[in-house]
């Protein structure tokens, strides 16, 4: 990478963090670069875990002394939320594309998926008012009515990736806050400046200041103080397994929710629309240059089909234009950093040197890593029993549908996977069987709403987001019972 020179960037943020209902900067920063070329784009504060127990402490007391905060208000403050980071569209895309590593085709889509998120939030509302008790269901119950609400579990700690720094921090903060809770940001050291914008979007919707704080700093450092501090009553993070595993340790007896990542398996039958599966894998695989949890991975197809679909996927890969974010003629722009194009590299020539095929890419500049599709890869291969976090594919054949759907089962991840086939006795039968949050008929796992519960099991995660189930998962029934004379 080139070394580090200051350039201009399109928003600063008012300083580097924010907590108290103050912007504020700090001895320490980070500085904010971007991975195609290496320039600085920006600097924030890098927090101390001291300012970390200011910050929780200074929310958890706006949450219970402050202004009540009803869910009308909660509900228009996000609506207007919602219009206002649409109106702030293309300062958003610059800084996803800048501080992150989308090209700008796929920042203007996180921005546009952002603004719904953020709005279905607001129409949540309707989901804490909770219900009536069946009391008259029990000879116990006699003369007693009652009800429940949902109410906040109280203060928020949401930590966030790099690899879409405004739609899953918006997936945390928005959900957090129609529950009527206070949240504690900590965003990744990679891409805070969107955080940051996002927090004056928040702002200037009317969200409480007070409820509300934006920490930049080192995962060791700050978010280790975050997820542990006693005020904290709800840790949701997205990252690695390996950090999970962190954050659960130093969280304790938390509420936690967690999306660990996956494997994005993909089942292809010999019945498939072969064009149609083909063009949906290297879609899948490349996106954002594979740096995505739901990416296409490891791909299994019946044998029959397998030489067609190699032969189909490697001319869609090789279309694919690698080049600089910041041109909408891009598909595939840099990992987040040199470090992780080096790992996926390695990775890569670990699995040729012990026999897989190099059907096309392997090559690295840089940040950039180009697409990758292997073939014959070894059992025990890091490409296909990690995550590998990078634009690479393994696709296998099978002659039994059933060793395709165990080798699936046997990993150690069970996100999302996908399906393609034109019977649908056969894609039900598979999704049945297949241990994992989601399966996707004729689709890859690269794919979710917004709204759907969102999780996986084993190394994956813990819990479901998704913008109903968090604001569930944020809210606790509180029950209200009367005892009658009548």
């Amino acid at each position: 990478m080139e070394s580090m020179t200051e350039s201009h960037t399109p928003w600063r943020a008012p300083a580097g963090a924010f907590w108290s209902s103050t912007w504020r900067d700090a001895a320490e920063t980070l500085a904010v670069v971007d991975a195609e070329n290496g320039t600085v784009v920006g600097k924030v504060a890098d927090c101390t875990p001291a300012e970390v127990d200011e910050a929780v402490r200074a929310v958890s007391a706006a949450v219970l002394n402050d202004e009540p905060w009803p869910v009308w208000r909660r509900r228009e403050a996000l609506h207007r939320a919602a219009g206002l980071l649409a109106e702030r569209r293309d300062r958003f895309v610059e800084l996803l594309s800048s501080e992150g590593c989308k090209p700008v085709r796929d920042a203007e889509r996180e921005v546009q998926r952002a603004v719904e998120t953020v709005r279905l939030s607001a129409e949540q509302a309707d989901r804490l008012e909770g219900r009536t008790l069946p009391f008259g269901d029990t000879p116990r119950g006699a003369n007693r009515v009652g009800w429940f609400t949902r109410e906040p579990v109280g203060v928020v700690a949401a930590i966030t990736p790099f690899n879409d720094p405004l739609n899953l921090v918006a997936h945390k903060v928005a959900p957090a806050l129609i529950g009527g809770n206070g949240v504690v940001l900590k965003p990744a050291e990679q891409t805070p400046l969107t955080a940051l914008a996002f927090l004056e979007v928040l702002l200037d919707a009317g969200v409480p200041a007070g409820r509300v704080a934006v920490l930049p700093g080192h995962g060791a450092s700050v978010g280790a103080a975050l997820v542990s501090h006693p005020l904290v009553d709800l840790v949701s993070f997205t990252g690695g397994w390996t950090s999970g595993n962190a954050v659960a340790r130093s969280a304790g007896a938390k509420k936690t929710l967690m999306e660990l990542g996956g494997l994005g398996a993909v089942i292809v039958l010999r019945d498939a629309d072969i064009h149609r599966t083909a063009a949906a894998i290297v879609d899948g695989a490349f996106g954002n240059a594979g740096q995505n949890c739901l990416s296409v991975q490891r791909v299994f197809v019946a044998h029959e089909r397998a030489e067609e679909l190699v032969d189909l996927v490697v001319r869609g890969t090789r279309e694919l234009l690698v080049g600089s974010k910041s041109e909408r003629i891009t598909d595939v722009g840099p990992l987040i950093d040199e470090p992780s194009a080096e790992r996926v590299e390695a990775w890569v020539t670990e699995a040729v040197e012990a026999g897989a095929r190099l059907q096309i890419g392997g090559k690295r500049d840089g940040a950039f890593y180009w697409p990758t599709v292997l073939t014959d890869v070894p059992a025990g291969s890091r490409v296909l029993g990690e995550e590998i976090f990078g634009p690479v594919v393994s696709i296998e054949s099978f002659d039994r549908l059933d060793a395709a759907v165990d080798a699936i089962n046997r990993s150690d991840y069970g996100l999302q996977a996908g399906v393609f086939t034109r019977d649908i006795d056969a894609a039900l039968g598979v999704a049945q069987r297949l241990r994992v949050g989601a399966v996707m008929i004729n689709d890859t796992g690269d794919y979710r709403i917004d709204a759907m519960p969102f999780g996986g099991g084993k190394r994956s995660g813990v819990g479901r987001e998704g913008v109903p189930y968090a604001v569930e998962a944020m809210t606790e029934p509180k029950i209200i019972a009367i005892h009658h004379s009548a």
